[in-house]
């Protein structure tokens, strides 16, 4: 019983995040559209826009942030491949034990400093130093949100590389690669 509401948890978490991830993509063509429209107005028309590099740097964090736990869960993030590659699944699950804990408590560190910095943003009425001068206290409450997001995966990976460390199989069956569901 308490294995299937680890599970559930577990595929709770990746759902949320595959969802999440795969929403925020997006943005990209939107980023695209405001640094062309920039490009255009500066150079075609002669007359820059006071809006858009702020706009592109606020979509560029939210895409970059948003996109982190998917990135976890897609394992996308760079590894140090020099041992890593040359153990074996149950020492690689130990490595991820140590690697995920660490992660998690920097993100907590992170998401505790944007709550903060949320806070102040909103007791301040803080704005960015620009000619448009947007708010900023939706950025820092999109931190708080991704950083407990990603937690949230490594907390899954690492309940994933526990259950492989002591039972030498995933939790998880693997989901299949895009080459394997094409050839289906």
């Amino acid at each position: 019983m308490i294995m299937t509401a680890i599970r559930r948890y577990c595929l709770g978490v990746h759902a949320l995040v595959a969802f999440i991830g795969n929403s925020v993509s997006y943005l990209m063509p939107v980023l695209a559209f405001v640094v062309a429209f920039e490009v255009f107005s500066r150079y075609a028309l002669d007359k820059p826009t006071i809006w858009a590099y702020d706009t592109s740097l606020f979509i560029f964090g939210y895409i970059a942030a948003l996109g982190g736990a998917y990135a976890q869960q897609q394992r996308a993030h760079i590894n140090v491949d020099i041992l890593y590659n040359k153990v074996s699944a149950r020492t690689k699950s130990i490595f991820n034990l140590f690697s995920f804990a660490l992660a998690m408590f920097f993100m907590v560190i992170v998401c505790k400093m944007s709550i903060g910095k949320f806070e102040e943003a909103l007791e301040f009425n803080y704005r960015r130093q620009s000619e448009w001068a947007p708010h900023m206290h939706h950025y820092w409450l999109m931190m708080a949100i991704a950083s407990v997001l990603l937690i949230l995966q490594l907390s899954s990976d690492w309940i994933d590389s526990l259950y492989q460390a002591i039972t030498g199989k995933p939790l998880l069956p693997e989901a299949p690669t895009e080459q394997e569901e094409a050839a289906q």
